[in-house]
């Protein structure tokens, strides 16, 4: 198998993305790499796809316990093995993970940084063969990013311990030439070739408001969103709880998450957001960097961030799977005040000297002064981030909220609609085939997102495929993917057979059609469509029937959830 195979058997892509090929063929040939590209443009597969073909087992660094999980979860939905070694796991799970790997069962093993230098660790690698290290979220290494990990300056010794050095692919979606520099002298990497695709997220619309009531805007802004998954950005601990209070008193289903509150509860809120049962996630800065949630259509800050590298990171949670998605700041220089105090009064960070916790300040006070100058200006805020990061070329967009006010057709905050937007019809089809999906995904207990994103889905709506060789060809869509879900999609799919005409010779009125006979899925299939916003009118020409069949098949499923639970909603 070649990469291009491994591309489409495992993840259903028929083309690399831009930067992703280069960077595999120079792992494939020995070589380190250091690849920039944003989010959502396809990093981990840069690693993955090298390690399904290399020979040995690839390690990947990583931050978080959440985005080693998801990780994971994502692979082995694909067919491919991987694992994690992380203090989630109880002793017992642990040793047979590690008995596991030392026995070659798995082709990709997640690790924390903090692991990588323990003896169990170190003697687990003596006894298999690691053939590539992949250091994931690589800007942590640098006390210039937004998060300084000391655990990742002692990757290079870990690397140096190994019987043989692999080569290293370092990773990340923001750094400025600085942060690059730091990556490559922190994990010593040796000659590496370094890509970077652009931080363009051209799916992404940006706005900074300036609302005068910011509780009325708040609302207002995610009502006008219903049934949308988003994440509202907090600065403070107690800015969570009031916002999250808040939108729960005006109904909307909302959940929170923030480093005081006990670790079972955030795991539990977490779970309520990745599972849509909560679609609004309100949160400080401590949610997120581990989340491969790809449905996240609108990022809100409620407070602005301390900079443009932490913002640009928070607001690229949303779209990740290439979708429109909206990135709104809610600005008040009250939150530039804040965050002085909040720099003034904050820890010394014991990994550092006092020379450079000085500089570290000065340098975090520059960046909060230029992600406020981002809140005031008036140019165009792409252009601005580009800036930012190096793109000095960069181009007025024509389509942020800055440049929107500049040709005086200001929207309510929303992209211009597209070329090639979905008919009604159509999005009656997306929201049915949303409706298979998360039934699909309450049947296996995982994200509804990871059995297919919403890019997905709406290549599903342009394909229509009739066939398990047409869904094949759909985007996203795996080999293992395909045998699991193709047979349940396609029936959804199914285009009606064309009647045959009546003969020319007069008969006699046939008797009424007797309705047909619904199965209970079917029902409640029905009655998710209706939750989920589709009309009595859409409903009708999707089952072709009446509005009094649609009415009584309605009652009948949710009779059905009084009686026995099912598609109760959790």
């Amino acid at each position: 198998m070649d990469r291009y195979q491994a591309l489409q058997t495992f993840f259903g892509y028929s083309a690399f993305r831009d930067g992703q090929e280069e960077l595999i063929k120079q792992l494939e040939a020995g070589r380190d790499v250091l690849g920039i590209l944003p989010t959502g443009g396809g990093k981990s597969l840069c690693y993955q796809i090298p390690g399904i073909l290399a020979d040995g087992v690839t390690l990947v660094v990583s931050p978080l316990i959440s985005l080693m999980t998801d990780q994971v979860h994502a692979l082995n939905e694909t067919g491919i093995p991987a694992a994690f070694l992380n203090s989630s796991l109880s002793p017992g799970q642990y040793r047979t993970a590690v008995s596991r790997a030392a026995n070659g069962a798995y082709k990709i093993i997640y690790v924390a940084p903090e692991r990588l230098l323990t003896e169990s660790f170190l003697a687990l690698c003596r006894q298999m063969k690691v053939g590539l290290v992949a250091v994931d979220e690589a800007h942590c290494v640098s006390q210039w990013g937004q998060d300084f990990r000391p655990g990742y300056l002692k990757i290079a010794d870990f690397l140096e311990k190994l019987p043989s050095r692999p080569p290293v692919g370092a990773f990340t979606a923001t750094a400025t030439p600085r942060v690059k520099a730091d990556i490559i002298r922190y994990l010593k990497l040796q000659d590496p070739y370094c890509k970077t695709t652009g931080f363009d997220r051209q799916n992404l619309f940006f706005a900074v408001e300036h609302p005068q009531h910011k509780k009325e805007a708040l609302l207002s802004f995610v009502r006008a969103r219903k049934n949308r998954s988003g994440i509202v950005y907090c600065n403070t601990r107690k800015a969570v709880e009031e916002t999250c209070a808040l939108l729960r008193e005006d109904g909307i289903p909302a959940t929170r998450y923030h480093a005081g509150l006990p670790e079972e509860e955030r795991r539990v809120n977490q779970e309520e957001f990745l599972f849509d049962r909560a679609p609004v996630m309100v949160a400080t800065n401590a949610f997120g960097m581990g989340i491969d949630k790809s449905n996240v259509s609108y990022v809100l800050h409620y407070n602005m961030p301390a900079s443009i590298e932490a913002y640009y990171q928070e607001a690229g949670r949303a779209g990740r799977d290439g979708s429109p998605a909206e990135c709104v700041l809610f600005f008040h220089e009250m939150d530039v005040r804040t965050h002085h105090w909040l720099l003034s009064h904050a820890e010394p960070n014991p990994a550092l000297t006092e020379a450079q916790q000085k500089e570290t300040l000065q340098s975090q006070f520059s960046r909060l002064e230029t992600m406020a100058e981002y809140c005031r200006t008036s140019q165009c805020l792409r252009r601005y981030i580009l800036h930012y990061f190096g793109e000095i070329d960069a181009a007025p967009c024509g389509h942020c909220g800055n440049c929107q006010e500049t040709m005086r057709h200001r929207t309510t905050g929303l992209p211009a609609k597209r070329s090639g937007a979905f008919t009604d019809e159509e999005e009656a089809l997306l929201t049915k085939l949303k409706a298979l999906r998360a039934a699909l995904a309450k049947k296996t207990h995982h994200p509804a997102f990871t059995i297919f994103t919403d890019a997905t889905l709406r290549d599903l709506v342009r394909r229509r495929p009739q066939t398990p060789e047409e869904f094949l060809s759909v985007s996203g869509v795996g080999e293992k993917k395909q045998k699991q879900y193709g047979e349940a999609f396609l029936k959804l799919l199914a285009k009606p057979q064309t009647p045959k005409k009546a003969p020319a010779s007069p008969k006699p009125a046939p008797a009424p059609a007797k309705p047909r006979t619904w199965t209970a899925e079917e029902e409640e299939l029905l009655l998710r469509e209706l939750e989920a916003g589709v009309t009595i009118k859409q409903a009708k020409q999707i089952h072709r029937c009446t509005d009094e069949e649609i009415a009584a098949h309605q009652c009948q499923a949710l009779l059905h959830r009084k009686q026995n639970g099912f598609g109760e909603k959790s």
